[in-house]
């Protein structure tokens, strides 16, 4: 292999996965089908590649290691159905490379940029169709924590808002090369044909959840004081005709609280 492929590189967070066997259950879980379109991103050295092009309509695989890109291209040189992409995936413009065509994901993540990446996912929802990506545990734990508890934050809240999350399965080190020092965890993100809750104001709600997380030690209600979402004496009020305990920490409030203060904060703003 090292004669084909530069070394893994520690900088860009590099660790190919080179387990046969959760190559096949990634590729199971993600169920590619011939009339599918796919997102690979960090295909790395081609292992989930390999598989994805033999089953799917169209493959996109977004890489942002200049050298792999170009192997990768000339690997795939005879499929026209295959395009290696090299770029960053925290820039791309998703809209010119996947065009109308609703994507499935397959990404293994490096960990020194899975939430951005994640968050990136979150914002251009409406061209997946399903996403299977691969991050470090501790950052699956938290797309899957409950409330009251230290896994649960501003990542919980908004991905539960929009998509339906599965823990598939855990993924040793020992599977990769070079092997990380943690462990790491194949999660399924299906998208909700739309909010699970009714929030009124998208782009308050999420500044609501924001704040109320920006200091996970402070009580709610300091935390939305210092955000200056209301004046203090009125957000009073409008707490307590939530039902809702400013004395309580942010990660206790479940989604349904963060929408029903969302809305009623909405309308306390238009009449402030």
């Amino acid at each position: 292999m090292s004669q084909y492929y530069p070394r893994p590189r520690k900088a860009l967070g590099q660790n190919f996965l080179t387990d046969r066997n959760i190559i096949t259950k990634i590729i199971a879980a993600a169920q590619p089908a011939p009339e599918d379109c796919v997102l690979e991103v960090g295909p790395g050295r081609g292992a989930l590649t390999d598989l994805l092009a033999q089953r799917v309509r169209r493959l996109v695989a977004v890489e942002f290691d200049r050298d792999l890109a170009a192997i990768l291209r000339q690997r795939f040189s005879d499929a026209s159905h295959v395009v290696i992409h090299e770029q960053d995936v925290l820039k791309v413009d998703f809209g010119p490379l996947l065009g109308a065509d609703r994507f499935k994901v397959v990404a293994n993540l490096p960990y020194n940029i899975s939430t951005p990446v994640l968050f990136r996912f979150l914002e251009e929802r409406h061209r997946f169709s399903k996403l299977v990506v691969m991050l470090q545990k501790e950052v699956g734990e938290r797309l899957a924590a409950p409330p009251d508890c230290s896994d649960y934050g501003v990542l919980t809240v908004l991905f539960r808002q929009w998509f339906e999350v599965k823990r598939e399965f855990l993924v040793a080190p020992g599977c990769f090369h070079p092997a990380p020092k943690v462990e790491s965890v194949v999660i399924s993100l299906v998208p909700l044909a739309q909010s699970r809750v009714e929030v009124g104001d998208q782009s308050l709600f999420e500044r609501v959840v924001k704040a109320a997380f920006a200091m996970r030690r402070k009580t709610l209600w300091n935390c939305l004081k210092s955000a200056d979402l209301l004046d203090p004496p009125r957000l009073e009020e409008l707490l307590a005709e939530c039902g809702i305990d400013g004395r309580r920490r942010g990660e206790t409030l479940d989604l349904e609280e963060f929408a029903r203060l969302s809305r009623q904060l909405r309308v306390a703003r238009q009449q402030a």
